[in-house]
């Protein structure tokens, strides 16, 4: 009898390409359930399949201790048994364990982009997408606010992670997280994936506006040039991704004053003042300029204040000069 079993695992994995442990653990778990089920057992089960024998324990956990005894059952009863969970439940456990594979294959697969179909809208706004073998969760708060979607539609996402929960795995992705935009632009920009150019900050309002600092150890290499791209022929396809989200590339230095001054692009900065103890610096812009420094709805001097670790107060000429004289 178990022989047999051992020749159906064998072939069931060639046929399947699995891994034979897989395969066992499955006609294993076939065994258990349909031994529970005749037999009425509502204690946990573990079938081994020895040499000739298969042996069946009753599982029990007690004060973190586990406890196991043989079941009570006749070899006659149990290879009945047993035939009838390889015909019945075997593809069933099969199908899961296929499922799993595919999910962890997913596992080392984090952190990259992927791509996929949309298949349901969920009542809370969340994203079912199918990615092949396994779907995808792309829930509303990884959503890009302005974006709208519709079954069928094609999706391009972060695997943000993949995480066990009640049992099953959750793959759940994203296109609001900062590394999204890092990843785009690895792919678009191949001098940032061979690490010729390195991304030293990246700050992101979704769908809004980016700011990234961008620095090459090579003086002869413009990075904001090269990252940014022909005519933005490099940028501009990644901005499209994002829903015209604006991408400010930004040279770094290492001079903290000029770092903060280039923080505010596109705003043209006049005149600063920092306080360095306190890591606040008072920027002044022509008034002129005022409203394109701060941003809409402040986005720009927020992103500003992220990316440098500064707190930036952004005033016009006038009002810096007025405050200038107050000191």
């Amino acid at each position: 009898m178990v022989k047999s079993l051992k020749k159906l695992i064998e072939q069931v994995a060639k046929e399947k390409n699995l891994p034979e442990w897989i395969v066992e653990r499955s006609l294993k778990n076939a065994i258990a359930i349909a031994i529970r089920r005749d037999k009425r057992v509502r204690e946990d089960l573990e079938v081994d399949l020895e040499d000739d024998h298969i042996k069946v324990c009753v599982v029990k956990r007690k004060n973190g201790e586990i406890l196991k005894s043989p079941l009570d059952i006749s070899p006659e009863d149990l290879n009945r048994i047993a035939v009838y969970a390889a015909k019945e439940e075997f593809l069933k456990e099969l199908e899961k364990a296929e499922e799993e594979r595919g999910y962890l294959e997913y596992i080392e697969r984090e952190g990259t982009i992927v791509f996929g179909i949309v298949r349901k809208i969920t009542e809370e706004g969340d994203l079912l997408v199918d990615l092949g073998k396994v779907v995808g969760i792309l829930p509303k708060r990884e959503q890009i606010r302005k974006e709208e979607y519709k079954p069928g539609a094609r999706l391009k996402a972060l695997l943000l992670q993949v995480k066990r929960k009640k049992g099953k795995y959750e793959i759940i992705l994203s296109r609001t997280h900062p590394n999204f935009l890092r990843k785009l632009i690895e792919q678009e920009v191949p001098e940032v994936s061979r690490g010729e150019i390195t991304i030293k900050a990246l700050v992101r309002e979704p769908g809004e506006r980016a700011k990234l600092l961008v620095h090459s150890d090579d003086p002869k290499v413009d990075p904001v040039g090269v990252v940014v791209g022909v005519k933005g022929s490099r940028i501009l396809p990644i901005s499209e991704e994002l829903s015209g989200e604006r991408i400010d590339v930004i040279r770094w230095t290492p001079d903290e004053e000029e770092l903060i001054k280039r923080s505010l692009s596109p705003a043209p900065v006049s005149k600063i003042r920092i306080d360095k103890k306190n890591k606040r610096a008072e920027v002044a812009v022509p008034k002129n300029k005022l409203s394109l420094a701060i941003g809409k709805h402040g986005v720009n001097v927020k992103l500003a204040n992220r990316l440098t670790g500064w707190y930036i107060d952004v005033m016009s000429e006038e009002d810096f000069s007025a405050i200038q004289r107050l000191k």
